[in-house]
């Protein structure tokens, strides 16, 4: 006789993905389980930035810790040709920590449900269960996996990246006149190798400063950030946390489950190419697998539907930027091109809906000629 699963779903990690597909499951009457290996409140490395589509989905479920909503934005090209934009009407972007964002997620998990096993270190998956590094199992109809692009459940399912960046993150400790300086605005610099760039996310008492471009060119990148702040004149701000991460895109024939492993967020590779921005990707990909761990196969037909053509038309992007940076940059600095861009942000428009503008589409013709 074959014993019953002790649940029926749990749910590697902890983050957004984690604890999004966590409350969903649990909404549904799953017995759910998530194995984190830290402790909320936890920090991660991030930007922080909520663009309309993930504070859309979030406000559903939980109170947003904003730390500043964003009306404004900077763009420089390596530190010159600078000029700013504002919003036609509402914010474009709300700022929060991920150690705050993070813990209203896991609240929201265990008001609908499900139980969060902090400290629990995961050594490998397999169909139906999932093995401690003390030896313990748990057994679970559906596994869920949000561990990350280079966890245990990207590798078990068989996860292929074809595109890989290095970001490089401080904290700065923010001055009073850093924050009359900031509030409300942010700053992108579209860096000087091809596809990199760099921001700053003003957060109340700290700046976040990063930079991100392909792996394979650390000292480059650590030179940028180091050169972004010394124009921004922050290099005398102390540092309260100095940490980096590798984004991972999906190649678009990657599987998103192995029978009944399922993976999402970062673990499945989903994020925006050009912007790398994840977060969107993860809460709506965690939602779909938790609402549908039984039937796994409805999950990945809402990635394929409605992530794949999103992430293509990223990829699109990138090329050009990489190509163009300059064109693109002054597209910035136009009416159509900024409301495209301030329309991605504020969700309104998808970036596959953004290429689809009549004026966008001839750039990205012009730009493969």
């Amino acid at each position: 006789m074959i014993a019953e699963p002790a649940w029926d779903v749990a749910i590697v990690g902890g983050g957004p993905s984690g604890l999004s597909a966590a409350r969903a499951a649990a909404a549904t009457g799953a017995r759910t389980i998530v194995l984190e290996r830290a402790e909320h409140p936890r920090y991660k490395t991030c930007g922080g930035g909520l663009i309309g589509t993930s504070l859309a989905y979030a406000e559903k479920h939980i109170d947003v810790p904003a730390r500043d909503k964003i009306s404004a934005l900077t763009f420089t090209r390596d530190g010159r040709n600078e000029f700013t934009r504002h919003a036609a009407s509402s914010p474009f972007l709300t700022l929060v920590r991920r150690d705050e964002f993070d813990h209203a997620w896991y609240s929201a998990a265990v008001t609908a449900g499900a139980v969060v096993r902090q400290n629990a270190q995961v050594r490998a998956v397999d169909q139906g269960v999932v093995t401690l590094t003390d030896g313990e199992q748990i057994s679970a109809r559906t596994i869920i996996g949000a561990d990350g692009s280079a966890g245990i459940t990207a590798r078990y399912v068989g996860v292929g990246f074809e595109q890989q960046d290095l970001g490089l993150e401080v904290e700065l400790a923010a001055t009073e006149a850093d924050r009359a300086t900031w509030r409300g605005r942010v700053l992108l610099d579209w860096g000087p190798f091809p596809g990199s760039y760099g921001w700053v996310f003003p957060k109340e008492d700290e700046l976040t400063v990063g930079v991100i471009m392909a792996k394979g060119h650390g000292a480059e990148t650590k030179q940028y950030l180091a050169d972004f702040r010394q124009r921004l004149g922050l290099n005398d701000r102390p540092v309260i946390r100095d940490s980096g991460h590798l984004t991972r895109c999906r190649r678009p024939d990657a599987p998103l489950r192995r029978g009944q492993v399922a993976v999402v967020g970062d673990a499945a590779g989903l994020l925006e190419p050009w912007t790398r921005e994840g977060i969107s990707y993860a809460l709506r990909s965690g939602g779909w697998a938790g609402r549908h761990w039984q039937d796994l196969s409805q999950y990945e037909r809402q990635v394929t539907t409605e992530l794949a053509p999103e992430m293509a038309a990223g990829r699109r992007m990138l090329d050009a930027f990489s190509r163009y940076p300059r064109v693109v940059h002054t597209a910035m600095a136009t009416p159509l091109g900024w409301r495209a861009f301030e329309s991605f942000c504020q969700g309104n428009l998808s970036m596959a809906h953004v290429i689809e503008r009549p004026s966008i589409r001839a750039l990205l013709t012009l730009f493969r000629a």
